[in-house]
């Protein structure tokens, strides 16, 4: 009788717990795609405000400086005490400068490491190069500035002796150093999804490794490995530290990779850092430097998101 008592109480007990537990699961159930709904939001908001500051901010900067001067203008001479001249075209010219190096250093050794990855290397070399490569894409930007500063343009100057202490090639280079692990990374997911059995086809029918690789892996993996390509040039746009400490601060309309330059994102660096006063032209002009590198950046991604879709291979 005891036992029966204790089993009812027990079962009762249970039938509670678990109607409790109906009751939580619910109420997370109902509470989830609140919380989710709202952190999207929040993203969503904060991206609308981003781009509401930099819009707003500018059209206070061409208030004062004229659009057409600003976008066709040869001279950016913000600080000068007579007449500042506000000519986009040298920061763009030192901004593609670098990224033309980047992608020169970036690209060959990218799409080659990603080669050997997918179509060479074993398993157990797969498993530890692979994270080994992607470490790079997690040392701080001001440690490769650094690196370009000290290291890598001391080495330039023994092989080019006209060489400045500031240049656009030594930044160009450690910038392509820093964005090969995406290409790399991005590039070898691309071409390991690409099915076995079109390997094994084209083997079967005599072809050599390199030639699967090159003949049959790698276009049908081209849409992730130009859009890893694209997403590193808007990295390398976006570039800042590297930049700032190794290419200086002489804004140059000019195809010279040797002398100083100066980037949109190191004018921004520059001024930011208190060379201009609250209010002023030259802080709003901030604002209209980097709105135009949101653009760069925002067609660079836009092209990456069209290629992906419009030339990607379902298999």
């Amino acid at each position: 009788m005891v036992s029966q008592k204790e089993n009812k109480t027990s079962s009762v007990q249970q039938l509670i717990a678990n109607s409790r537990n109906q009751k939580t699961k619910k109420i997370v159930e109902k509470a989830m795609p609140a919380l989710l709904f709202s952190a999207a939001l929040i993203s969503i908001l904060t991206t609308f405000g981003i781009v509401f500051t930099l819009i707003f901010e500018t059209f206070e900067f061409f208030k004062r400086v004229s659009i057409t001067d600003f976008l066709f203008g040869t001279q950016w001479l913000p600080f000068s005490g007579k007449e500042p001249l506000f000519g986009i075209l040298p920061l763009i010219a030192g901004t593609l400068k670098v990224t033309l190096i980047a992608v020169v250093v970036a690209v060959p050794f990218g799409i080659a490491s990603a080669i050997y990855l997918s179509e060479y290397a074993s398993e157990k070399i797969r498993r530890t190069v692979k994270p080994i490569l992607e470490v790079l894409a997690g040392v701080p930007t001001i440690v490769y500035g650094f690196f370009a500063l000290t290291f890598v343009t001391p080495m330039l100057q023994q092989i080019i002796p006209g060489l400045k202490l500031f240049n656009a090639l030594s930044p160009g280079i450690v910038v392509g150093i820093m964005i090969l692990p995406m290409i790399t990374s991005l590039s070898e997911d691309a071409m390991s999804s690409v099915p076995n059995s079109m390997r094994e086809g084209a083997l079967a029918l005599g072809a050599t490794k390199f030639e699967v690789a090159i003949k049959v892996v790698l276009p049908a993996a081209l849409s992730g490995i130009v859009a890893s390509v694209v997403l590193a040039i808007s990295r390398a746009i976006g570039e800042t530290m590297i930049v700032s400490l190794a290419g200086g601060s002489t804004p140059k309309f000019d195809l010279d990779v040797t002398d100083s330059i100066q980037t949109m994102t190191a004018y921004i660096v520059q001024v930011a850092t208190g060379d201009a006063g609250y209010g002023t032209t030259i802080y709003y002009s901030i604002y209209s430097v980097g709105f135009t590198l949101f653009i760069f950046t925002l067609v660079m991604n836009l092209l990456a998101h069209y290629i992906s879709k419009r030339f990607r291979e379902v298999y």
